[in-house]
């Protein structure tokens, strides 16, 4: 797995850094997988909870950069490294048929499913890929669309978040789409303040955390 470059940034000295919203290039993969590891615990970096650190990218950020790259994000630095990146799909419930044809069957292939009294952090995430759950619940007509974003520390402040989320918003709402939902721990507090300063509501309540839902703009 590759790590972010940590190059010599362009900015004058004294100067924050400049990182811009993007999009996804193919170049970018092994690099957001890197990202979706280091914010993989609640924000936190998860690289030591995890024997095999692909399989939390496989979960949770693989199938929009190959199922829907189009309305893929990221923040980049002046060297190209992407550093962040948000990623979606505007019907959760076709994403979920296409994963089914088209994603899952060959990581079963590749990854034997764990033992049920297997606990471990790598045997929970094999059972998602051997047994992913479907979106079913009374509020997804409403907001069919769903999104993922995670962003390394250097990319966190100066208005950064907001920006790559509401280039993705942007990017769902002109699908048609009329609402969107995510779903945050409840320990990232931070992540749901941030939500709700952008309008984000809490739809359902979950023992993990907050689904929350956005209605989106008519294009």
């Amino acid at each position: 797995m590759s790590t972010p470059q940590t190059g010599q940034d362009a900015s004058p000295a004294g100067s924050p850094p400049t990182i811009e919203v993007d999009r996804y290039r193919p170049s970018d993969r092994a690099t957001l997988y890197d990202v979706c590891l280091r914010t993989g615990d609640a924000g936190e970096d998860a690289t030591g909870l995890y024997a095999d650190g692909d399989l939390l990218g496989h979960v949770y950020l693989g199938a929009y950069l190959e199922l829907e790259p189009d309305l893929a994000r990221v923040l980049r630095r002046e060297d190209g490294t992407a550093v962040g990146y948000c990623v979606a799909t505007a019907s959760t419930t076709d994403f979920e048929h296409r994963c089914e044809e088209s994603w899952w069957p060959a990581l079963r292939a590749r990854h034997a499913a764990r033992a049920e009294e297997d606990e471990s952090p790598d045997a929970r995430l094999l059972r998602m890929i051997h047994a992913p759950s479907r979106t079913e619940t009374p509020w997804l007509a409403e907001f069919p669309a769903h999104l993922h974003v995670d962003l390394l520390p250097e990319a966190q402040g100066g208005g950064r978040g907001r920006r790559v989320l509401e280039a993705t918003l942007d990017a769902v709402a002109a699908t048609g789409s009329p609402g969107i939902h995510l779903g945050v721990g409840a320990s990232n507090v931070r992540a749901i303040g941030f939500y709700e300063h952008l309008g984000f509501r809490t739809l359902e309540h979950h023992p993990w955390g907050l689904t929350m839902g956005l209605r989106l703009p008519r294009r």
